[in-house]
């Protein structure tokens, strides 16, 4: 039996969304979630795995490429669309509803499931996400959509695209790395990255 994340962390339930992105272009049109994980399998399923093993058991795709059609997961679109991945961002936080919402690209092929728990159990915030470089990591990070989701929809209407701006004004809570968990951040962006990996 699963054991349930620490107390301290948040008391309302979770869902994560894995961002899948589109047409996958700077992958040649191949949908990275599709691509194989370092570990064998492919990325989409070592995610599942890996949020499985974190004790989250609600998960969707965000984005659409229809080489996930067989998986069997709910999939949802930005909204509103052509606003770049803060729509992507703006759709789970209205889909997560009262249950809080994790957030994932699915490009970061190493994140372990012990750090996507420490997420999940983290102190009770509007965001918490990782800062690498002086920069927010929105991608892994914890939402609370009922404090965040009226502020990205205020910011979508003012022409406002950017997450890193999303992250400060909602009053993002920094989760300190531990060693070893910065590489886990490492993305896949290009072809080339996953012939390193």
């Amino acid at each position: 039996m699963r054991e349930p994340p620490p107390s301290a962390g948040p008391t309302r339930g979770v869902i994560a969304g894995i961002f899948v992105g589109g047409a996958g272009a700077r992958m040649g049109g191949r949908a990275k979630g599709m691509m194989h994980a370092p570990s064998g399998g492919t990325i989409v399923e070592r995610w599942l795995d890996v949020l499985r093993a974190a004790g989250v058991d609600r998960v969707v795709l965000v984005g659409r490429h229809e080489a996930y059609a067989s998986l069997g997961l709910e999939t949802i679109d930005d909204e509103p669309a052509g606003v770049g991945p803060l729509g992507g961002l703006s759709a789970l936080l209205r889909r997560a509803g009262e249950a809080h919402a994790l957030a994932f690209a699915c490009d970061m092929p190493f994140v372990s499931p012990a750090l996507a728990r420490r997420l999940w159990s983290a102190p009770g915030a509007p965001i918490v996400a990782p800062r690498r470089d002086g920069r927010w990591e929105p991608f892994c990070a914890r939402y609370d959509p009922a404090r965040v989701l009226p502020i990205a929809r205020e910011r979508i209407a003012a022409g406002h695209r950017s997450l890193q701006g999303l992250l400060t004004q909602a009053g993002a809570v920094e989760l300190p790395l531990e060693p070893g968990e910065a590489e886990q951040l490492r993305d896949w962006d290009t072809i080339d990255d996953t012939r390193d990996g």
